[in-house]
């Protein structure tokens, strides 16, 4: 399940939601004010390893044309 960011127009709170997709057409409230004026934050995408490698890249990242001669 999606973890989304929002912030409150009215008192300008920051807050997490965790949605399911059976709840996309929920209405988000602010959690401290109860405010139905809020604004989805754009967030960083988190990533996970695959396997034990203690590399930084994930994965597949380098599954495409750049693969053989590195980052480009």
């Amino acid at each position: 399940m999606p973890i989304y960011e929002y912030r409150c127009l009215e008192c300008n709170t920051s807050f997490e939601k965790i949605l399911t997709s059976s709840a996309s057409t929920e209405t988000i409230v602010c959690s401290h004010c109860g405010s139905p004026k809020v604004q989805k934050k754009i967030s960083a995408a988190s990533l996970r390893l695959a396997g034990n490698s203690a590399s930084p890249i994930p994965a597949g990242a380098l599954s495409g044309c750049a693969s053989r001669s590195g980052f480009s």
